[in-house]
C-alpha cells in the first residue's frame, strides 16, 4: 500500500510542473474566454494536455514544498502567463480597432459587458468574434499548441525563463496593441472623416438644416456600409495581425 502511494506522490510530482505552465496559459489567454469556456472545462483541457505531454518530454522530479521547488512553480506560471500575454495583446489590438471605429461612428454609448475585455463597444465586441473565429479557422490553436510543447524542450522545467532581452521583446510587442488597432480602423476611420467634413459643409451652406438629428443616423449607417465593404481588408489585417503573434510567440519561447 505504502508503495503505491509513494508511486501515486512520484506521479503527481512529475505532472504538476507541466500542468502549471498550461494552465497559466489557458488561465491568462484570451483566446479560450471565461464566458465560453468555463473553469472546469479548462480544468480538463489543461489536464488532458498535461498527461499527452508527459508522454513526449522527460519531467524532473522536484518537491515543490522546497525552495526550489517553489522558485519552479513561480517560473512555471510566468511561462504560461508570458505566453497568455502575448495573446491577449492581439486581442486587445482588435478591440482597440472596434472602439475606434466605433468612435468614428457615433455609437461609444452602445456598450457591453465583456468577461475577458471589461466594458467595450459592441463593435469591439464583433471584432473580437471575427479576429477568434480568423484565429481558428487558420489553425491558430495548433500553431499555439505546438509552440506550448516546444517550448518545454527550449525552456524544461528547471530553468529560468525570465531575461532582460525577454522583457525587451515584450515591451516592444505590446506596442503593437495601438499600431495593430489603428492599421485595421485606418480605412474605415479616413472614409468617415471625409463624412464628417462633408457634413460639415452641408451644416455651412444650410445653418437651418438640423446637421445633429441628420448627421448621427447618417453616420451610422455609413459606417455600417463601408465596414461591410472593407471587411475583407479588415480580414486580412486582422490574420497578419495573428502571424505577427505566432512569429513573435515563437521568437520569445523558442530562441
Amino acid at each position: 500500500m505504502n508503495i503505491m502511494m509513494l508511486d501515486l506522490l512520484d506521479r503527481f510530482y512529475s505532472l504538476i510542473w507541466p500542468m502549471l505552465r498550461i494552465s497559466a496559459f489557458f488561465a491568462f489567454t484570451s483566446v479560450f474566454p471565461v464566458s465560453s469556456f468555463s473553469l472546469p472545462i479548462r480544468i480538463v483541457m489543461a489536464l488532458t494536455f498535461t498527461i499527452f505531454l508527459s508522454m513526449l518530454i522527460e519531467i524532473p522530479k522536484t518537491d515543490p514544498t522546497t525552495a526550489a521547488g517553489l522558485f519552479e512553480v513561480f517560473n512555471q506560471l510566468f511561462i504560461g502567463f508570458m505566453m497568455g500575454l502575448i495573446m491577449q495583446i492581439t486581442t486587445a489590438a482588435i478591440a482597440v480597432a472596434g472602439q475606434t471605429i466605433a468612435n468614428s461612428m457615433g455609437l461609444t454609448m452602445a456598450t457591453l459587458i465583456d468577461p475577458g475585455l471589461g466594458n467595450v463597444p459592441v463593435l469591439s465586441e464583433f471584432m473580437v468574434l471575427i479576429g477568434t473565429l480568423i484565429f481558428l479557422f487558420t489553425g491558430g490553436h495548433l500553431i499555439v499548441f505546438s509552440i506550448l510543447l516546444e517550448s518545454f524542450h527550449t525552456f524544461p522545467i528547471g530553468k529560468a525563463f525570465l531575461t532582460q532581452d525577454l522583457l525587451g521583446k515584450v515591451i516592444s510587442w505590446s506596442s503593437l496593441m495601438f499600431v495593430g488597432g489603428l492599421l485595421i480602423a485606418l480605412p474605415i476611420m479616413l472614409t468617415l472623416l471625409f463624412i464628417n467634413i462633408g457634413l460639415g459643409f452641408v451644416n455651412r451652406a444650410a445653418p437651418s438644416l438640423s446637421i445633429f438629428s441628420i448627421g448621427l443616423p447618417a453616420m451610422i449607417l455609413i459606417g455600417f456600409g463601408v465596414t461591410w465593404l472593407a471587411m475583407p481588408g479588415l480580414v486580412g489585417r486582422i490574420n497578419w495581425l495573428w502571424v505577427q503573434s505566432f512569429t513573435n510567440l515563437r521568437d520569445m519561447m523558442l530562441h
